[in-house]
């Protein structure tokens, strides 16, 4: 048996998700249905994280075990033919020791959130960001964002449908800046409660039009109340960006 690191890219937009779902396509689903066809095994794909429906993925890690003797760039290539025209691609594939876990040895995960600042609609990158029409302060939205770094307890910003056992994370950065039309927002942590990017971001971007004084995005912390949320952004802007790991 050999465990394979795979690093994928996907656009999110016609999956359900990452994880595999009983209602609907998933990316799990699609690279274990090509891993089947290439090996005529129940491979099982373990992956650094979890994404909703929409949400896309630069650099995702994930693992596979498999007993067929197969050279990584050949499982690679394989699973790529396999996977067209589905818009998932192995872009790295490695072996790696057997007690390495793609979600459990991960010590850090990095998003980026981009909004484009403008006020004509979105053709060619529909449903590849946020389209936003009033002007942004990325300045004051970076410095409202600074109340959230550290340790808290984070219900504001927690879907009401998530699992996680407690609402406690730190969020060791989130930055906001500008690059022409868009506005990048970049958060890293251990891990993040669900929907916790998105909803930071709905309520960056109300101070950004205007809307909220910088302060009222640590009132909304504070509140620990998920009715005190202002905004939650939608996930066409999402992108899961890096999987951190301390040893590869």
């Amino acid at each position: 048996m050999t465990r394979f690191a795979l690093t994928i890219e996907f656009d999110g937009a016609p999956f359900m998700g990452l994880q595999r779902q009983s209602h609907g396509p998933s990316v799990q689903q699609t690279i274990e249905d090509a891993a089947h066809k290439v090996t005529g095994e129940q491979v099982v794909m373990h992956a650094a994280g979890r994404t909703d429906s929409g949400v896309h993925g630069l650099a995702m890690r994930a693992h596979v075990d498999i007993e067929k003797a197969i050279e990584p760039f050949r499982l690679m290539e394989a699973l790529n033919a396999l996977m067209r025209p589905d818009p998932v691609a192995v872009t790295a594939c490695e072996v790696v020791p057997d007690d390495w876990h793609a979600r459990f040895s991960c010590v850090g995960r990095a998003y980026i959130y981009r909004i484009v600042n403008r006020r004509a609609p979105l053709t060619l990158e529909r449903g590849k960001a946020w389209q936003v029409p009033q002007p942004l302060d990325a300045a004051a939205m970076h410095r409202a964002a600074q109340a959230l770094v550290g340790r808290h307890d984070f219900t504001t910003f927690r879907s009401v449908h998530c699992q996680s056992a407690s609402p406690l994370k730190t969020l060791d950065r989130l930055a906001v800046r500008r690059e022409g039309e868009s506005v990048l927002i970049e958060a890293e942590a251990r891990s993040f409660l669900h929907h916790q990017v998105r909803s930071m971001v709905g309520c960056l971007a109300l101070v950004g039009v205007g809307r909220w004084d910088e302060d009222e995005v640590a009132k909304a912390l504070a509140a620990r109340d998920r009715s005190a949320l202002g905004l939650n952004a939608p996930p066409d802007g999402l992108y899961f960006v890096r999987a951190i790991y301390p040893d590869i």
